[in-house]
């Protein structure tokens, strides 16, 4: 039983970067051994002596107790991964489906839920995936976001199969709403907003309402040809003045605006309002099923009254519920004022939750896939989880990512051995054959400053080194064995001959200064664990950023 447990343990280990959970390995223990259960008060003291034996282990040391009692341990498992719930009239071509950003920046974590919704439907059923830029509102337009979301996108694997850009579509708005005066559905008001809001809160009709359609159609070409300015004029489509939510009462559709446009300059100055440029693209691009957050409840409502009267089939409606995403700057007006004045490096800065900045940052794009679906489809509100985030991260990239040593705020100590000391530490400890060697002699070794203030004139242990003693400016040699753990010693990182200057640019904007093995300058543009820090993605020899614990 000692040994079976010894494996659970080093096992363990291996998935906690060199260190075992007591709890967990309890747990497993008693999954194994249930009759063991009712010992527990003699077990339990048994299990931290076998972990304090074990976590003083090589990684090599602990795959071999794995590999002598649970060798299917170390094969790479398939998870099955959670599925979302099937779609209703799903059409024998499949679905056509879409992704509606607007161009006001590049997309950040809450809009790749969006994405990846909407993906994984059209990679179940087939069919098109249409990405839709909603561009009608020309004050919150960023020129680069039209191809930053488009990377964006590519990044998160998500394959849209047609490109539509809702300001080269303004002949169809206009086409539509010309018949829907002509029916008597909607109608132009020149009454002064405030009163127009005023009337609608007390379920009154404005003139205008009440207006045969050729007045309305007159009003609406003197819209399109300039004779109105800004507020003058603006186009209501009709609804149910009754209706016990005012905002589904008679709702604007078109405004004027007199902005220049990135993509149309001044082709344009009346601008059709989302719920209208929405429900005509939904219905032309021929939408069987739209995924959106509950917040567009109010706006499902409106876009049915269009659909209603030009006798449009209706899309299939789903509505996810509200996530809070705390800790992170997500609103495009806050990021691009701090851009400005020097507070963000750019839309890419790790302090941010653009996709970018996770893509800087190291994350695996199937990290943001895993964490939405698993999420689900639900009604409900949710909160993000950024500590699930990062375990599905560490799930994901942990066997590729390989294992170095980084030193903060480094203290350097006289080495005096008169012998040789040899150091063989897993690169990567999923794998049989690579190494990183090192031979220490006479020198310097290198620990944290966190490490030699609280640890001075103790004994640690020095990973894949040995037992030394730390004293004033100098570490000591004392022996490699694996008895003194059961001293409870600490088991620190180190450095010697083989350190390069690196720095660690955190989320928080903090930075963390130190040496790094020489070895990682090899592995350039990965996400390397450094031991006992964190995972860290390495862009250049001398510096990367952090990922996450």
């Amino acid at each position: 039983m000692i040994e079976k447990i010894k494996a659970i343990a080093a096992f363990n280990a291996m998935e906690h970067g060199g260190k075992a959970d007591l709890n967990s390995v309890i747990s497993r223990t008693i999954a194994y051994f249930p009759g063991e259960k009712r010992n527990l008060k003699t077990l339990i003291p048994k299990i931290k002596s076998i972990i304090e034996e074990v976590d003083a282990l090589t990684i090599d040391e602990m795959k071999t107790l794995v590999n002598l009692e649970f060798p299917e341990l170390l094969q790479e498992k398939k998870v099955e991964e959670k599925r979302l719930p099937d779609l209703p009239d799903v059409p024998k071509g499949g679905v056509v489906m879409r992704l509606a950003p607007s161009p006001s920046g590049p997309l950040h974590i809450g809009h790749a839920r969006m994405a990846i919704l909407n993906d994984e439907y059209y990679r179940r059923y087939g069919g098109k995936l249409i990405l839709r830029i909603e561009d009608t509102n020309p004050a919150n337009i960023e020129l680069a976001a039209y191809q930053m979301i488009q990377d964006d996108l590519k990044w998160l694997d998500v394959n849209f199969t047609d490109l539509v850009i809702q300001s080269e579509r303004f002949g169809l708005y206009y086409e539509v709403m010309r018949k829907l005066i002509e029916d008597g559905k909607a109608y132009v008001s020149v009454t002064r907003t405030e009163e127009f809001k005023r009337r609608l809160q007390a379920g009154v009709a404005v003139k205008e309402r009440e207006d045969p359609p050729e007045d309305n159609l007159q009003r609406w070409e003197k819209m399109l040809d300039g004779s109105y300015s800004k507020g003058e004029a603006y186009v209501v489509i009709k609804t149910d003045l009754d209706h016990p939510n005012p905002a589904i009462r008679d709702f604007i559709s078109f405004r004027i605006i007199d902005q220049f446009h990135p993509l149309q300059g001044e082709k344009y100055r009346v601008y059709p309002m989302m719920n209208f440029s929405v429900a005509v693209d939904d219905h032309y691009l021929s939408l069987t099923h739209v995924i959106r957050g509950k917040d567009h409840l109010a706006n499902t409502e409106k876009q049915r009254y269009i659909f209603d009267y030009l006798g449009w089939k209706v899309p299939y409606y789903i509505h996810y519920g509200k996530v809070s995403i705390e800790n992170s700057v997500l609103k495009t007006t806050l990021i691009k004022k701090g851009i400005k004045s020097g507070e963000f490096s750019g839309w890419d800065d790790p302090k941010l939750g653009t996709l970018l900045a996770l893509k800087k940052r190291g994350f695996d794009p199937r990290t943001v896939r895993k964490y939405w679906i698993e999420s689900g489809i639900r009604d409900v509100d949710i909160t993000f989880s950024w500590d699930i985030f990062y375990a599905f991260n560490r799930q994901i990239i942990d066997r590729e990512s390989p294992r170095h040593f980084f030193v903060v705020d480094p203290v350097e100590l006289d080495f005096n051995y008169q012998g040789k000391l040899k150091a063989r530490i897993p690169r990567f400890p999923f794998t049989d054959s690579d190494y990183r060697e090192y031979v220490i002699g006479q020198g310097k070794i290198m620990i944290s400053k966190q490490d030699y203030l609280r640890l001075k004139g103790e004994v640690v242990r020095l990973k894949d080194l040995g037992n030394f003693r730390i004293d004033d400016g100098k570490i000591v040699f004392i022996d490699n064995s694996v008895e003194r753990i059961k001293e409870k010693v600490q088991i620190i990182h180190w450095l010697a001959g083989n350190a390069i200057p690196f720095k660690v640019y955190k989320p928080d904007g903090s930075v963390d200064s130190g040496f790094v093995e020489s070895d990682a300058a090899n592995y350039i543009g990965r996400v390397h664990q450094m031991e006992r820090y964190g995972y860290v993605n390495v862009v250049n020899e001398k510096e990367g950023y952090f990922t996450h614990p």
